[in-house]
Parts: structure tokens; sequence; C-alpha cells
């Protein structure tokens, strides 16, 4: 059999090699980096009016033990004014400005400025199951947001349901609905 010595040697002085080359290492980590974001998307997204129920689903939100989940209002504009949660024995929930607080540490009265509420992010957390007398156990719960912006008054509900393993997203944000004809376009016409 005949060696041939000029093909190692003939590879790198190829016009063809170096780009080729280069393409396929381009190619290939594109490929994994794409596959690395497919399954590990940070972000979620939905608009103001399906957040809000108007096209007749309840919109979910997946919360995990390891980390949180954001519940962005930012892109919306929105300033959160009130929050309730159904069932706070698997969740903690925290702000990322201030809340309102509705009662006192004695339990009577209001006190904080509620027309000054700054908070925009809701950030939940899923944590061990705690004995809460009176609390029903759920496999999942109810969020219910009001929110002001754009001099308007906007209730959201969520369903909070809870995911084992590796979070699948770390942040739903809530848009402004997009420009339509229909004054609400989440909303299906009457059929």
């Amino acid at each position: 059999m005949k060696k041939n010595i000029n093909f190692r040697a003939n590879i790198p002085n190829n016009p063809f090699f170096l780009p080729l080359a280069s393409l396929t290492f381009v190619a290939a980590m594109l490929f994994w980096a794409g596959r690395a974001v497919a399954d590990n998307s940070v972000l979620r997204s939905i608009f103001s009016c399906q957040a809000q129920g108007l096209g007749g689903a309840v919109p979910t939100i997946k919360i995990w033990y390891e980390q949180g989940t954001n519940l962005n209002f930012i892109p919306s504009g929105e300033k959160i004014k009130k929050v309730w949660l159904n069932d706070p024995s698997q969740v903690t929930i925290d702000f990322d400005g201030p809340m309102c607080a509705q009662f006192n540490q004695e339990g009577s009265g209001s006190v904080g400025d509620c027309q000054n509420s700054a908070a925009n992010v809701i950030q939940l957390r899923r944590i061990k199951k705690l004995a809460i007398p009176g609390v029903v156990s759920t496999k999942n719960t109810l969020l219910t947001v009001i929110t002001e912006g754009q001099d308007k008054m906007k209730l959201y509900t969520f369903r909070v349901i809870y995911g084992n393993g590796d979070p699948e997203y770390h942040t739903l944000a809530v848009f402004p609905d997009t420009p339509s004809a229909n004054a609400t376009p989440c909303v299906r016409p009457p059929q």
C-alpha cells in the first residue's frame, strides 16, 4: 500500500479547509446552544388580556423548589396594588418594591399608602407543605393580582401549579395587548 505523504501536509494549505472547518465548528456550537436554550427557557410571555382570562382560559404559572418563578408586570407598565394567594401552605411570595400592608401588627386598622404601591414583580417559590389550620390540601392554588396602569385597574388570576425537578422557566412576563380593531382582542366573539 502506497502512503500519500502529501495528503497530511496539504490539508492546512488547502484554501477550503479553514472556512469549512470553521463553518462546521460554528454550526455545531449553534446547534448545541440552541438545544440548551430550548431545554431551559428563561422567559415565558403572555399578553395582558390572556393573563386576565379574557380568552376563556385561566392562565397557569408553575413554581419549583429549587428557585423562584417571577411574575413580571414591568413590560405592561402596571403597578401591583393587591395580591391574594388562596393556599399559602406551599408558596412563599415576595415583591420587588413596597406593597401596601393591609393590617398593622395588632391586626386592626389599615396602614401604608396603598395608592403608592410600587411593585412590578411578584416572586413565587415552592416550599414544603405547611400544616395551616383551616386550609384544605390542594394540588394547586389560585393567585389573584390587581394592578393599575394607564389609569385603568385590571384583575388577573393565575392557577399556580407545582413542579418537581429542574425549572422549565424562571419568569412569566405580562406584555401589553397588541393594538387591534377589536376593543378586547382576546375576547372570543359570540358564536
